[in-house]
């Protein structure tokens, strides 16, 4: 199962509708395709295999993150006040999620879902599936990029009715519809480890992975027993180093280390896979080199075979130079609420350095103003001619 597309009305934060598209939009050369994933045999539709968010600080990168992952989640049949991504909902009196996707069984689909909030007993927020409808055809229908969103004239599916017994409230319809068709989407989310280095203790480490981070390690493993977790630490030419909590390592390997082992562990299942892997501030801990290997990896057609997607926010211009199309880039802005804008509609030509367009100010709101600059500049200088 692959997204499609997204849109979502009555976000709280959101100045206007998000809108997010996950295929290539644009014309798809011969050269492009070694970068992009084919949605399907004798088909002319293409996904991007990266996606970037890119802003500046508080512009909403994060929370349009969450917004892709409540979205990932509710096509898994996950239920909404189970996701640590709810808190996006806010206390909004409707949402309303348009989800298209491609279904295994070889369908386009769209689920239309309006979500409603309100406070239990103890004035904590739930939510609850108001109304959703579910349509569906044949890929093979689909003859152009135009119609590949288009349901126009086609009956529903299915409509939630709420009388689907032991079907709870927050828990969408789609369940039925990926039980029938076997159809699951592997999210790796590494939001929660923006800021946090923690080795994952239940996975094979890959020895080329550590080497290419730190060449220094000789070995690193884990061992799970009897409930017990062991770790096994050697550097090149020094004794072994046996930790018994995997938060120790933080003492011997630096966070770039650690977050690298984490985030290559789980790009290599998602590669395997085809599913999604979300990062927020890819460019944390790491440098510019690191980072960029990680996203060639997902934009070498003949290594990503399955069409596994990097999904990713990052403060850093000069990673927009790793892509050579407009269509993967999303630029994130907060002017009395988030709005998000593909970089297509703002830069016409791929061939233009992205970095320098958005580092000149060409793009508006993709860098501080001059009059905060110079504010903070006249306050940094008063400050220093007081202590003084």
């Amino acid at each position: 199962m692959k997204l499609l597309s997204l849109s979502a009305t009555g976000l709280p934060l959101f100045k206007e509708d998000l809108s997010l598209t996950f295929y290539a939009g644009q014309r798809v050369s011969e050269a492009d395709r070694d970068q992009l994933h084919l949605l399907r045999n004798a088909s002319s539709f293409y996904l991007n295999n990266a996606e970037a968010l890119i802003g500046m600080n508080a512009s909403g990168k994060t929370s349009v993150l969450k917004v892709i992952l409540l979205a990932l989640n509710l096509l898994n049949s996950e239920p909404i006040n189970h996701m640590k991504t709810r808190d996006i909902l806010g206390q909004a009196e409707k949402v309303t999620l348009n989800l298209y996707f491609y279904a295994d069984c070889d369908e386009i689909c769209r689920l239309e879902t309006v979500i409603v909030s309100s406070q239990d007993q103890s004035r904590a927020i739930r939510y609850t599936i108001n109304e959703e409808t579910l349509w569906t055809k044949p890929a093979s229908s689909v003859a152009t990029k135009k119609k590949l969103l288009d349901f126009e004239g086609i009956a529903p599916t299915a409509i939630r009715s709420h009388d689907e017994a032991f079907l709870p409230g927050d828990t969408s319809i789609i369940i039925a519809y990926n039980k029938q068709h076997q159809q699951h989407i592997q999210v790796c989310d590494l939001l929660s480890l923006t800021n946090i280095n923690v080795l994952p203790v239940s996975d094979d480490i890959p020895l080329d992975v550590v080497a290419f981070l730190d060449p220094t390690v000789e070995n690193l493993s884990v061992e799970n027993a009897d409930k017990k977790t062991t770790v096994h630490l050697k550097f090149k030419g020094k004794p072994e180093i046996v930790l018994s909590d995997p938060a120790e390592l933080n003492q011997y390997l630096s966070s770039g280390t650690v977050k690298g082992i984490v985030t290559f562990t789980l790009a290599t299942r998602v590669l395997k896979s085809g599913g999604y892997l979300v990062v927020d501030e890819l460019e944390n801990h790491f440098n510019k080199e690191i980072v960029a290997t990680l996203i060639r990896f997902f934009m070498d057609a003949g290594m990503n075979r399955k069409g596994g997607t990097l999904i990713f926010t990052t403060h850093y211009p000069e990673l927009l130079d790793e892509f050579d199309r407009n269509d993967c880039i999303y630029i994130i802005r907060n002017q009395d609420g988030i709005t998000v804008t593909n970089l297509t509609d703002m830069l016409k030509r791929n061939d233009l350095k992205k970095s320098d367009a958005y580092q000149s100010g060409s793009l508006e709101g993709t860098s501080p103003t001059y009059e905060a600059y110079t504010s903070l500049k006249k306050s940094i200088r008063l400050s220093l001619e007081q202590e003084g």
